[in-house]
């Protein structure tokens, strides 16, 4: 069994699907997951702010090198709009700057709003986030009172639905592209309404195609360590991890070809090879995970976004 601080205890590789508690950044919260595994390597695939609670899957040892592809995917949350109260943050962290009285809102109403915020749209990143601007994370910059603002950036909200008015709260559930600031979806939906309105509560219910249902708690894991439990079973392998992503497995000859990641064309791939655009997974005949590969629309070749050489090396 491992401890933390020795990751020679056992090679790790593989994803660790945890409810993030609220009060933790993403970055702790994966810091404290590769303690437990006992990981060098460890990622997560899409930041969740400290105040929200939720899915955060983390990546540990050569399961790095997905975190790209899983990072892409929608994500999916529940979240709690406060009306009537704008914030510099745009969230309930965050320093009051504008109160307004809220109107009386029908679901009508509401879902005649949502349906503007629906599909592909326009959204301009909150001044308080991890984008960076001349090195630094744009919150290190309003905290030194420089608010930058950054140009509007399509993203993709695929479903947006009204689950209960409650004023001066309304809940919404919402599905939406990689990119996409819940809390700024928020606030814009306030403003569409003439009142303001900041993010009161967040909880990110499905990423990179794992829900909450499966998700472990933090304490819960930390707790099973103690106990002295084995937490090997709690991961997820490398095989297992891109859910939706087709695979197909390769003889011996080509496996070693794709090992060493040599030029790799759809044609060698036989009645497998992705006809369009699209990942695909390349498995061994033992169904071991060798690439990741992606395929462009009209080229021959297959552009290897992962490689996983050899049986993999102690994290």
């Amino acid at each position: 069994m491992s401890r933390p601080g020795d990751p020679a205890a056992f090679p790790v590789e593989g994803l660790v699907v945890l409810d993030k508690p609220e009060g933790l950044s993403s970055a702790q919260a994966t810091a404290r997951v590769r303690r437990l595994f006992g990981a060098r390597k460890a990622g997560h695939t899409g930041t969740l702010d400290p105040a929200a609670r939720g899915v955060l899957v983390c990546c540990l040892g050569r399961a790095t090198r997905l975190a790209s592809a899983l990072l892409a995917r929608p994500k999916t949350y529940e979240a709690v709009l406060t009306l009537g109260v704008e914030t510099d943050t745009q969230d309930a962290a965050g320093r009051v700057v504008a109160e307004r009285p809220v109107p009386e809102l029908s679901p009508e109403a509401l879902e005649e709003v949502f349906r503007r915020f629906t599909g592909e749209i326009l959204q301009a990143p909150p001044a308080y986030s991890a984008l960076k601007h001349e090195g630094l994370p744009l919150y290190a910059h309003a905290r030194r009172g420089r608010m930058i603002r950054k140009p509007p950036r399509p993203v993709v909200v695929y479903a947006l639905a009204l689950r209960g008015i409650e004023p001066p709260r309304v809940r919404f559930a919402v599905r939406c592209s990689a990119g996409t600031y819940v809390r700024t979806l928020a606030a814009d939906i306030g403003a569409a309404l003439g009142c303001g309105g900041h993010l009161s509560g967040l909880v990110r219910t499905e990423c990179a195609g794992f829900r909450l249902e499966e998700a472990c708690g933090l304490a819960d894991l930390e707790n099973r360590f103690r106990q002295g439990e084995d937490l090997r079973p709690r991961l997820i392998p490398l095989e297992r991890a891109l859910r939706g992503v087709p695979g197909t497995a390769v003889a011996d000859d080509l496996a070693e070809r794709i090992r060493q990641g040599r030029p790799l064309a759809r044609s060698e791939l036989g009645p497998a090879a992705p006809q369009g655009a699209g990942l695909l997974q390349i498995l061994d005949r033992r169904g071991t995970l060798l690439a990741l590969v992606e395929a462009s629309p009209g080229s021959a070749r297959l552009i290897y976004r992962a490689v996983f050489a050899g049986p993999g090396p102690a994290p």
